[in-house]
């Protein structure tokens, strides 16, 4: 059963954030994942959320988001993330 996260970054400081994505993504890819949604526009519908860059990710099951999440290279890479964003994120388990 497929795994969502849905990211809500702000990005404060682009080049270094650009780093962490020329390693993040060859990860996902290794990890099975996939981008479904990357920083396109975006519209609240409903509520008070104020989304700033969305990320919506599939990995092929909540077993491997959490191996990749707490996995040494994605500890690695997030110190990086942490240097130049702020993120909220939500795993989400996909229908069976």
């Amino acid at each position: 059963m497929s795994a969502y996260v849905i990211f809500d970054v702000d990005i404060r400081d682009m080049q270094k954030y650009q780093e962490f994505m020329a390693g993040v993504k060859p990860a996902l890819e290794q990890a099975g994942a996939r981008y479904l949604a990357r920083g396109g526009g975006h519209k609240v519908y409903e509520g008070d959320w104020e989304p700033r860059r969305i990320v919506l990710i599939e990995f092929p099951s909540v077993a491997a988001w959490e191996a990749f999440y707490g996995g040494p290279v994605y500890q690695g890479l997030k110190s990086v993330r942490d240097a130049c964003s702020s993120a909220r994120l939500v795993g989400v388990e996909g229908l069976a």
